[in-house]
């Protein structure tokens, strides 16, 4: 799904909108008739193969298209060009993207992103894989960050849900839970150059953000601004 220049808050949005769109039995048979044909669909045929009022169908497909889950296509179906060969047929057919939600939400494909820029670094440039990994995470948090207003708002709009603690701030969620339970070491000082890059993308003083394993729900602490 679409993310804008402020993170990738418009892309989370556009994702909860198409889960509630299959929430609807009859609409998720229409994604699904839809996604396992190699061919785009017309409304006649969803209407024809799963037995529903052409009307019902069409009513379907455009909530489909409208969140994102469909992309329409026009095509002449007869075969025929030129005079006399119709209008051109409105078809559906399943867009590349993907869609992936998680509540509490993480950023699984963040971490992906840092670990393939970092590894191809390590591998092409010769560059010291923590080195690598540091500054993958630092590039890959200020995209996070986007055109956030500040440090907080960024990690709001991250999901990452920061709360007070006495004069400074922790994180109730972890962007990478999964990853470091598994690799805390590793994974957490991904983190913590993330979180950082995320402060020199909004002017904030990277130096505030610190690793402590006790703080909130993820291993990071931000110092209360001097």
């Amino acid at each position: 799904m679409a993310s804008d220049e402020s993170g990738y808050e418009s892309g989370y949005d556009d994702e909860l909108i198409a889960v509630r769109a299959l929430g609807d039995p009859t609409r998720h048979r229409v994604y699904t008739a839809v996604a396992r044909n190699t061919e785009p669909m017309s409304r006649d045929q969803i209407a024809a193969l799963l037995d529903l009022p052409r009307s019902t169908a069409a009513f379907h497909l455009e909530r489909l298209a409208d969140a994102g889950l469909l992309t329409v296509e026009f095509r002449r179906l007869t075969g025929r060009t030129g005079p006399g060969s119709g209008r051109p047929a409105k078809v559906y057919v399943r867009p590349d993207a993907e869609l992936s939600v998680s509540i509490p939400r993480r950023h699984y494909e963040l971490a992906g992103e840092i670990m393939a820029e970092a590894i191809g670094r390590a591998v092409g440039d010769d560059v010291p894989v923590r080195d690598a990994l540091h500054a993958a995470a630092v590039r890959g948090g200020r995209r996070l960050a986007g055109a956030s207003a500040d440090l907080d708002d960024a990690l709001e709009r991250a999901g990452l849900e920061p709360r007070v603690d006495g004069d400074d701030t922790v994180l109730g969620t972890c962007p990478f839970h999964r990853l470091a339970r598994e690799n805390p070491g590793v994974v957490c000082e991904i983190n913590h150059a993330m979180l950082c890059g995320m402060a020199e993308a909004v002017g904030d003083d990277p130096g505030r953000v610190h690793l402590d394993a006790g703080a909130g729900r993820c291993c990071i602490r931000i110092a209360a601004a001097p």
